[in-house]
């Protein structure tokens, strides 16, 4: 697929069918995330990859919406915020590194015809707890991770105009 066309058709999916993700694709989307861009290139992240199966409970405590576990895997990116690049007036890189990261696996499943829902409101000190993460490692993001049984559906975006300051 295009990458015009990946980003065109990169929805936010809240509907996954019951079908496995194959190895493969799952191994080209943990790639596609290795291969992002960080600052000064010090990759201060971890990746969580979570099965879903048998834990819709301690999904429900992390997110609260039943299709966040619908999907075969949840996937998350953390910061290691002592690792990452800080600059001169303190301004530290971990989030921004951190998203992205994962827009390239958003994007990368969208490529290999998967789905994805970019969630940021979740629990972070369950999220924390739940996946025995150290100190230093924080929660960022996360995503569910499979095949939607929903169709691409287009949202609405402001006009270039409103967006872009040409100077």
């Amino acid at each position: 697929m295009d990458f015009f066309d990946v980003i065109q058709k990169r929805f936010s999916v809240r509907s996954y069918k019951n079908e496995p993700v194959e190895q493969e694709k799952l191994n080209k989307i943990l790639e596609a995330a290795q291969l992002a861009p960080t600052a000064c290139n010090l990759q201060p992240f971890k990746i969580i990859v979570a099965k879903t199966d048998g834990r819709k409970e301690l999904f429900k405590n992390i997110y609260h919406k039943p299709w966040f576990s619908e999907a075969p895997y949840v996937l998350g990116v953390c910061a290691v915020t002592d690792k990452c690049w800080i600059r001169s007036d303190q301004k530290s890189y971990s989030d921004v590194d951190a998203a992205i990261v994962m827009d390239h696996i958003i994007l990368a499943a969208t490529a290999l015809g998967l789905g994805t829902c970019w969630v940021g409101a979740f629990d972070a000190k369950v999220a924390k707890e739940a996946f025995e993460l150290e100190d230093g490692i924080e929660p960022i993001v996360f995503t569910p991770l499979g095949y939607p049984k929903e169709n691409y559906v287009k949202r609405k975006r402001k006009s270039l105009d409103e967006l872009v300051i040409f100077k």
